[in-house]
């Protein structure tokens, strides 16, 4: 337990409206999405500047209190909760720290307080003619500090990137408190070690990010979305590569979604319609987008589609014909979580593999689980442009949802290895988190997990930042203040 002195004084230095211990207050914020990580804390701290935030994270550090950092949560991972496997930690909130949030038009840049959502960033942009183009289903709730913390990718990495590589700079609390600075519009800063880079997709290990300066792009000012059907997956794999040569490489989205996935979204989401006259195996849905009003790209999208009907890797589909018919085309792709939800217990991967190694994973992944749970429905879908699949499986039709879910270890164990033999990742963009640091430590090559934990001891010697996450046995844990 945390010594009720050091909450007092905590609060103390929050401030007026900058702490709460209220539990109807707390609840949203101890409670993971998919309803996995139930935590618990005596208080969550609310700072709105970075002054005051610098001042707690200082004051945790000399008491040996242990942080839990949170944004928007949304979280998939259990990587911002508190209070899990047995540990007390206060919850350092920065929805507060929103206020700034300023274009840079002559620099293509934007910086944002750690609380800004990434709509709010996405406006901004939109305003003064420019793109932000990170975009995830949660955008309206999640914030900068946490998807540079999980290094969040989103449908359009295939062409902008990770947050990662749209990141210029930070400006971050260090464990001790101490303020670090790299707030710049620079591309090229060739200037030792790139500690803001190392912040990102640490998961809140290493510091608190406060702010940050990301790369803006021109506005796509002409948009063609393609809704198409397919017989398979490696159909799908030579479509992406024809839509990047006949585009001239302006495909922003290629989204892999197979049939039940679509009839989970058409059973459990209202408003929602069957985009094509029949039902087919697999369906893309791409993004090809242009800056520039563009009659030739029209003209390129309408050959490839042609070729595409021709040479048989298309056998039905759709392109857009209004703004209004796109949105009902991505509502399908991006209601597919929460229609599993709904549907019922799931055991949910988000994996890695080269691109051109979809297929070959989709086909021994479904093979394993078919073997080993025969009556699981398998939900595998997302970003084909960048390998990175969200491979899931639901409990049997008639099953026991306790049951099924009891079997999440074997299963990851199990898509995982396959993942690995494949050259893949274990985590592709929702991060390592509470969920998979087992994992982590069984398939980290010991070399590049000595070297994790010899930064995390380096910047955090008492471990006091986010304790539970990365690390499974490899780091001790703080007692709870002095």
């Amino acid at each position: 337990m945390i010594e009720q002195k050091h909450i007092d004084q905590l609060r103390a230095i929050a401030g007026p409206g900058g702490a709460t211990s209220d539990t109807t207050t707390l609840e949203p914020h101890l409670r993971e999405w998919r309803d996995k990580f139930h935590g618990h804390t005596p208080i969550m701290l609310l700072p709105d500047n970075v002054e005051t935030a610098s001042q707690l994270v200082r004051y945790c550090q000399q008491h040996n209190v242990s942080i839990v950092s949170q944004g928007g949560n949304t979280g998939l991972v259990g990587g911002s909760t508190p209070g899990l496997e047995g540990r007390t930690e206060v919850l350092l909130s920065t929805k507060r720290m929103n206020k700034y949030c300023v274009v840079d038009e002559d620099d293509f840049s934007i910086t944002a307080d750690a609380g800004c959502t990434v709509a709010e960033l996405q406006e901004k942009a939109a305003e003064k003619g420019l793109l932000f183009p990170l975009s995830l289903a949660s955008e309206g709730s999640c914030t900068v500090g946490g998807v540079l913390s999980t290094n969040a990718g989103g449908i359009h990495v295939l062409r902008y990137g990770t947050t990662r590589a749209l990141t210029l700079g930070l400006q971050a609390i260090l464990p001790g408190g101490d303020l670090i600075d790299e707030l710049t519009a620079l591309r090229k800063n060739n200037t030792g070690y790139n500690l803001s880079q190392l912040l990102i997709g640490a998961e809140g290990t290493l510091g608190l990010i406060t702010r940050a300066t990301f790369k803006l792009y021109p506005r796509e000012v002409q948009k063609h979305t393609c809704l198409l059907a397919l017989d398979n997956p490696e159909k799908a794999l030579q479509l992406l590569a024809s839509a990047r040569i006949a585009s001239g490489d302006r495909v922003s989205a290629f989204e892999l979604m197979p049939r039940f996935g679509i009839d989970l979204v058409l059973k459990h989401i209202p408003g929602t319609s069957d985009p094509l006259a029949r039902p087919y195996s697999w369906y893309i849905l791409a993004d090809i987008a242009t800056s520039r009003e563009d009659t030739a790209l029209a003209a390129d999208i309408d050959d490839w589609l042609e070729n595409s009907f021709e040479n048989g890797l298309v056998v039905d589909g759709a392109v857009a014909a209004s703004l209004a018919q796109s949105a009902d085309f991505w509502r399908l792709r991006e209601s597919m979580s929460e229609a599993q939800k709904l549907e019922g217990g799931s055991i949910k991967h988000d994996i890695s593999v080269p691109v051109s190694k979809v297929p070959a994973f989709l086909e021994q992944g479904s093979k394993a689980i078919d073997d080993l749970i025969p009556d699981a429905r398998l939900v595998a879908f997302g970003h084909l442009g960048d390998g990175n699949i969200h491979f899931n499986i639901m409990q049997p039709e008639n099953g026991d949802k306790t049951e099924f879910l009891a079997r999440w270890e074997e299963v990851a164990i199990l898509v995982h290895d396959i993942v690995i033999g494949f050259g893949g990742s274990i985590s592709a963009e929702h991060g390592i988190g509470t969920l998979k640091k087992e994992e982590l430590t069984r398939v980290k090559p010991a070399a590049l997990l000595n070297a994790m934990t010899a930064i995390k001891k380096a910047l955090d010697p008492n471990n006091i930042m986010n304790p539970g996450v990365f690390f499974a046995g490899h780091l001790p844990s703080t007692d709870c203040g002095d």
